[in-house]
């Protein structure tokens, strides 16, 4: 059998593998945590690694890291997917069909800001559709808890923005 970290680093990638969009640093550490494989810190770890050997791709934002296998970690997992157990298999299988909507969902809507150099904040929200955005807006403020508000008020109403926005430019 395969080395534990070798086990960890083959079953992120072998999860990224079967989604088509992005998966969190909080779900991927969940779906570990909650099968009682390892550790937190280990997970972190491990993503640390697969990204420093471009198996994994990460985008952060203020509050979240999104991973996707890239090229070479679908070649890698490819040559080793046999030294995935049957059962870890199966419940990486079972985690991500049990909450595939919400995993989706939360990758989908996306808002994060910045400071400006004019000292006001850029605040960008995104909603996503597998790769293609559906909208891509950016809006300045004046303060960080406008941007905020933005960011948090995006996540709850990005439809009704969306289907707005389309109603009123395709008049």
């Amino acid at each position: 059998m395969a080395e534990p970290i070798t086990i960890y680093k083959l079953t992120i990638l072998n999860m990224l593998d079967k989604v088509d969009f992005p998966l969190t640093n909080t779900q991927i550490s969940n779906f570990f945590l909650e099968q009682d494989y390892t550790d937190y810190f280990r997970v972190q770890q491990v993503l640390s690694d697969l990204e420093d050997a471009s198996l994994i791709h990460a985008e952060s934002t203020h509050s979240n890291t999104q991973y996707t296998i890239t090229a070479a970690g679908k070649e890698t997992l490819g040559f080793f997917k046999d030294k995935i157990t049957p059962a870890i298999e199966r419940d990486t299988t079972a985690f991500l069909e049990k909450n595939k909507l919400e995993l989706r969902s939360v990758n989908s809507i996306l808002a994060d800001y910045y400071k400006t150099p004019n000292q006001d904040y850029a605040v960008r929200c995104q909603f996503r559709v597998h790769e293609t955005n559906l909208i891509d807006l950016t809006l300045t403020v004046k303060t960080r808890e406008q941007a905020q508000a933005i960011c948090d008020n995006w996540k709850k109403q990005n439809e009704d923005v969306y289907a707005y926005l389309m109603d009123l430019l395709l008049k």
